[in-house]
């Protein structure tokens, strides 16, 4: 028979794999504190999104009926020597405790036997709470019914053992005022706020020191000479400069599905034009677009009677390149009207041959259109162009029609000027658009630390 326990109390447990069934319906949590009541570090919490601890001791789980349980292997006799106490932690999403019917924990052997239990019933408006604890004592396991509740939440249950709360954490990313710092890969690096960071050469590349002139002894006086005729020089013709070279197609992504795969078609002519292509398969495309230009470039979709319809390039940029998102039309045949004073080069490549979002920092210029293929992420962006920096994402996993895009996920990037910016991506796939672009850019996926993936759910 299970002994219920009421706050404060304590029981032995058994030194074996246990089982602990949290209820109701609540976020869990582990932390496997060494002495002095701290984490060593991130991996000791367990959470959803990292389930298992590295030693094998400890691992969270979801039951299975749909009851709002969350079940907690425990092999005690694996817990490494220098942990002392397994923290049960729950926390809520929105509400607070006091909203959660039934909040309990209970310990049961391999067998389902019932060892002992806590129910909570003085929960008030914390939104995070010490449930209960395994600790050593005298030799084995003991289990106390702790209900120590946080009304600052997670972010506070956290500082208090240990973990490294990150100072950004609950706060916007703040706007790039024209600043060019490097990006943060978990080193601290030091920020003159007066000018852009410039990356240190590596010593093998450096520029020979200059040295000072050797003294020369002064030349004598000379008369002047007489004059020479000078021939006159005769400028070549001007040259009218190439077509941008293309560039090397991409591998395709192979584990893209949305829309059909095709051989790239390329297209360049001297300035301004229509970009017409024959015999494409309905539904969006990726058009590469590189000029060479002083001047304006203006690219416009055409309708099927020819009036201007999609404003997609609206720049000043010299040397104009970028990406652009566009759909073909049923009957296959694309058509974009080019405003360019200089030659330029295009090619039409299917989706899959844009790039895939990585944890590698990927560079660009201009508009383009990446790929997201995992799961919930967040995408760091950092933008260095003066003008405008727009960006949508169009969420594709439950978009059954290939020849038409869905509606763009609001909430997206619509700003001017030099930016950081963190983009909080659903599950994939989907397209990152940067629809307006006219400048350098950096982009990559966020390798987010334990206790920030952790936080997340804290409430502000």
């Amino acid at each position: 028979m299970m002994r219920g326990l009421v706050k404060g109390d304590n029981a032995f447990v058994p030194t074996a794999p246990l089982r602990v069934a949290v209820r109701n319906e609540v976020d869990v949590a582990v932390l496997l504190l060494a002495e002095g009541g701290r984490v060593r570090g991130d991996a000791d919490i367990v959470f959803h999104g990292a389930p298992v601890h590295s030693s094998g001791a400890v691992r969270l789980s979801e039951g299975g009926d749909g009851d709002g349980t969350v079940w907690l292997e425990t092999g005690l006799p694996a817990v490494e020597e220098d942990i002392t106490r397994v923290l049960v932690v729950a926390s809520t999403e929105s509400g607070t405790l006091r909203d959660v019917e039934g909040l309990s924990v209970a310990v049961l052997g391999t067998d389902g036997t019932a060892v002992v239990g806590y129910e909570v019933t003085d929960a008030g408006g914390e939104t995070a709470m010490v449930l209960a604890e395994l600790y050593r004592r005298a030799g084995g396991w003991k289990f106390r019914a702790v209900g120590q509740g946080y009304l600052d939440g997670l972010t506070g249950l956290a500082v208090d053992h240990g973990v490294d709360v990150p100072e950004d954490h609950g706060t916007e990313v703040a706007p790039d005022h024209g600043v060019d710092v490097p990006e943060d890969h978990g080193t601290e690096v030091a920020v003159d706020h007066g000018a852009d960071v410039a990356e240190e050469a590596p010593v093998e590349n450096r520029a020979p020191e200059t040295r000072a002139p050797e003294p020369r002894a002064p030349e004598p006086d000379l008369p002047p000479s007489p004059p020479q005729a000078v021939a006159k020089v005769v400028e070549p013709p001007a040259r009218v400069p190439a077509a941008p070279a293309p560039a090397p197609f991409p591998e395709p992504v192979a584990d893209w599905t949305f829309g059909a795969f095709f051989e790239p078609h390329t297209l360049s002519g001297p300035g301004n034009d229509v970009i017409s292509v024959e015999g494409l398969p309905p539904g969006p495309v990726v058009v590469e677009l590189a000029l060479r230009t002083e001047g304006y470039t203006g690219v416009w979709t055409l309708t099927p009677d020819n009036r201007e319809d999609d404003l997609l390039v609206n720049s000043t940029e010299e040397n104009f390149r970028g990406r652009l998102l566009v759909v073909v039309p049923e009957n296959g045949r694309l058509r974009l009207k080019l405003r360019a004073d200089g030659p330029w080069q295009a090619r039409v490549l299917p989706l899959a041959a844009a790039r895939r979002l990585s944890e590698e920092t990927m560079e660009g210029w201009g508009p383009d259109v990446l790929l997201h293929t995992g799961g919930t992420a967040d995408a760091a962006l950092h933008y260095r162009g003066s003008s405008n920096f727009i960006v949508d994402v169009f969420e594709l996993a439950e978009h059954d029609d290939p020849t038409v895009l869905p509606d763009a996920r609001p909430g997206y990037i619509n700003e001017i000027g030099r930016r950081r910016e963190t983009l909080e991506l659903p599950e994939g796939p989907l397209l990152v658009h940067l629809a307006r672009a006219d400048g350098p850019w950096r982009a990559r996926l966020k390798q987010p630390r334990a206790a920030t993936a952790w936080l997340r759910r804290a409430r502000r």
